[in-house]
């Protein structure tokens, strides 16, 4: 059996999000169909193609054709989820099969626009470049100049997915309770906020900050650096302790002892001391091999490795231990590696078991039958489709608590479960701890992990990021928990996953961006680029919940839980996932360069004569667009490229983006983070909240990350101080208060006050 088995599942939406939304479903066992209409699909010739539609089954429906109406209607009327893409209804497919999705009281419609609900920011549909430009990622990136830069891989399309399938299977789990379905709306705004917590949680009232600073980010420890035998490597020297230790192991005390600094590490990455912290530490680095750096900073216990391509990762022992690899025998393609399942059930785990089907494949299947008529069922109106779930989430850092924050906002109630010090990044990951409760508990003693006992006999869901092997030191793995607990769910999150030689190495989102091909494929034959977006982490958050629901939704199906792992490295696959399909003849993967603003003049970042401008044409064919532009006359006839160039820096922003919008191209502004903070429309959506600091100066937030047509959870959400509901929880959890004062005096637990209210420094 696999998590989804029996779930019926149909994709109506084109492009990236949607099919890797299904793509998702049906890698857990859902039935997946696929609706192709009469003419080919756009991305058919991409290599992604093959992997975006793998496990599925595919039937052709032509909209002027009454009996695939039929059909259609009759489908809908079975089906659990409907996929929808940009801006889509059932209604767009006739008034039979609007009405057998009204009538199908268990239906799940998950719809996704391509930027907010109702309202289009360029022509064209789903861009992730468009996206990143409109919604302030592209100018947030490092980089030389300052201005716009293009991601090699759609990241922001795939985050969509993972997300969008998250709330999805969270609808499915609400269902189990209520009986009824939704309506679930997840944007590209979303997906936006999802990847960008950190980046949104600021001052309103502060300039957006230099992004002119390099390739390698605004941290002076945790980065890429070039060492004496002209190799690369990552080393993720982040935190004070990290920080310190390295500063000494290179003999840097004079950096700790500088009155700029005052040992506090965290001053090194200020403006006014990143570059002569960022200078010393180089010069020191560029005195030893990559291998003596390597051996020196892995003897300190620092999360460090070597730069890799795309292509040595691929091949390599950690995606080959993780199972991330997989080959299917394509009938259009022959055999196809491609990236394999990045999260694990393992009781009942997912699996590529059919390449993607040809258009069509599947004509003449019957539609699956009706639901049967729900009896009158009341709606269940509840903040979240997973009130009433409790979460244990024992993550410290960023990406772990922020899966926590995740489910908090579908509605969970999380407990985060901190040591008596509480989370050491508390500090910098102020925005990833948000809606969670605390307790602090000390894990490493006998009594500790009696109230850890205690909670885990109510919990439905137990998260942790711990190296392989603690949480059985500890007396917490999921053999304990299960015996006092068969219907919990644990899921664990790590660095490199279980198995192979890498499993108990610790690692870092910046390592493991260096290690996977990331950095060196968007920097080509120049220096490799680090990605300013912590994106590893924030993509694996929304994976833990995914596989944490996953799990969540088969126990409520069998009354049984399991044991699930996820990591980081199969994140950062999953992310290049295009550029990681092997077949006969399939196309060399492209490579950036330093400021990379798109790799085809119709899809890339354009400067006007007072702003920039992305275009990006993928809904139609280049030639029709190339076409468009030279009778537009916005470029003559000469090169289309140095046409466009120039054509677009001679114009004021808002005429050329006139002229493109005239000439049938899709385009959006570029935007910083400043101006879309401040746009009236996404605060009228709750895309930002406003909230107030300590010292009653205001900062901004992500606010809503998803909407519930019948179980919207609403409301800013705000982290909790170490500790600051340990009474609380202890009591719900059947101790005497006598009994939770003993447990305080004798420092198996720790009861502190809320968290202050107060920016941290950006260390990205």
């Amino acid at each position: 059996m696999s998590a989804l088995e029996g779930v019926r599942v149909l994709d109506l939406s084109t492009g990236i999000a949607g099919p890797v939304v299904s793509m998702l479903l049906g890698d857990f066992g859902a039935d997946v169909i696929r609706i192709d209409g009469p003419a080919p699909d756009p991305q058919s010739d991409h290599p992604g193609y093959a992997v975006w539609h793998r496990n599925k089954k595919s039937v052709r429906v032509d909209p002027a054709r009454h009996s695939d109406l039929e059909w259609l209607a009759a489908s809908v009327a079975g089906a659990d989820v409907v996929v929808l893409g940009d801006g889509a209804t059932l209604s767009d497919w006739g008034h039979s099969v609007e009405e057998a999705g009204r009538a199908n009281a268990e239906l799940v419609t998950l719809r996704l626009p391509a930027y907010v609900d109702g309202h289009s920011a360029w022509a064209g549909g789903e861009s992730n470049d468009l996206l990143a430009g409109f919604a302030g990622m592209a100018m947030r990136q490092s980089s030389i100049s300052g201005g716009p830069v293009a991601s090699m891989s759609p990241f922001l399309s795939y985050i969509h997915a993972l997300w969008a399938a998250t709330c999805a299977v969270a609808a499915l789990i609400e269902r189990t309770v209520s009986g009824l379905g939704q309506v679930v709306t997840v944007t590209g705004m979303h997906s936006v906020l999802q990847a960008n917590v950190s980046s949104f949680n600021t001052s309103p009232a502060a300039p957006d900050p230099p992004t002119a600073i390099g390739v390698m980010g605004r941290h002076p420890s945790y980065r890429q650096f070039l060492c004496a035998d002209g190799k690369w490597l990552a080393l993720g020297a982040l935190g004070s302790k990290f920080e310190e230790r390295l500063l000494r192991a290179l003999g840097l005390e004079r950096v700790l002892e500088d009155e700029r600094i005052g040992g506090v590490t965290a001053r090194m990455a200020l403006p006014e001391n990143f570059a002569w912290v960022t200078e010393i530490i180089e010069s020191a680095v560029a005195l030893r091999t990559r291998a003596e750096m390597l051996e020196l900073v892995e003897s300190i216990g620092i999360p460090c490795g070597p730069m890799n391509s795309r292509e040595e990762w691929f091949d390599g022992e950690v995606v080959r231990s993780i199972g991330m690899r997989a080959t299917v025998q394509d009938p259009a393609r022959g055999a196809v590696d491609m990236v394999g399942i990045p999260i694990v059930l393992t009781r009942t785990p997912g699996a590529v078991r059919t390449p993607a089907p040809p258009p069509g494949a599947d004509d003449g299947m019957p539609p699956w039958p009706a639901k049967e008529p729900k009896p009158g069922l009341p709606p269940r109106y509840v903040p979240g489709p997973l009130n009433g779930f409790r979460v244990l989430n024992m993550g410290t850092f960023v990406a772990s608590p922020y899966a926590g924050m995740l489910l908090s906002e579908l509605g969970a109630d999380v407990l985060k479960v901190e040591p008596l010090t509480g989370d050491p990044n508390r500090l910098m990951s102020y925005a990833v701890n948000r809606g969670m409760r605390s307790i602090a508990i000390d894990l490493s003693t006998e009594a500790g992990q009696k109230v850890f006992h205690r909670l885990a006999e109510t919990a439905d869901i137990a998260m942790d990021a711990m190296r392989p092997g603690v949480m059985k030191k500890f007396s917490i793995d999921y053999a304990t928990l299960s015996a006092l607990n068969p219907r919990i769910v644990t899921q664990s999150m790590s660095a490199y996953g279980e198995g192979g030689e890498y499993a108990h190495r610790p690692g870092v989102d910046m390592v493991i961006q260096a290690e996977s091909g990331m950095m060196s494929s968007w920097g080509g034959d120049d220096v490799p680029v680090a990605n300013t977006i912590a994106i590893n982490d924030v993509a694996t958050s929304a994976m833990s919940t995914l596989l944490s629901l996953l799990g969540l939704y088969e126990r409520q199906q069998s009354g049984v839980g399991q044991r699930t792992w996820n990591s980081l490295a199969a994140t950062s696959t999953f992310l290049q996932m295009e550029h990681m399909v092997h077949f006969e003849g399939s196309p060399v993967p492209p490579v950036g360069h330093q400021d990379y603003r798109g790799h085809h003049p119709l899809r890339r970042y354009y400067e006007a004569a007072d702003g920039w401008l992305g275009i990006d044409v993928h809904t139609f064919d280049d030639e029709t667009a190339e076409s468009r532009l030279r009778e537009s006359g916005l470029v003559g006839d000469g090169d289309l490229a140095t046409g466009l160039r120039d054509s677009i820096a001679s114009l004021p922003l808002a005429d050329a983006l006139q002229r493109l919008a005239r000439a049938g191209v899709p385009s959006a502004k570029v935007r910083p983070v400043s101006e879309v903070l401040r746009d009236p429309e996404l605060l009228e959506s709750e895309a930002f909240h406003i909230r107030l600091q300590d010292d009653g100066t205001s900062f901004m937030q992500t606010g809503r990350y998803a909407g519930f047509s019948r179980t919207q959870r609403r409301g800013p959400m705000v982290p909790p101080g170490n500790g600051e509901h340990t009474r609380a929880i202890l009591r719900t959890a059947g101790l005497s208060d006598s009994e939770v004062d003993k447990s305080i005096e004798q420092r198996t637990v720790f009861a502190g006050g809320p968290v202050a209210h107060a920016l941290p420094i950006s260390y990205r």
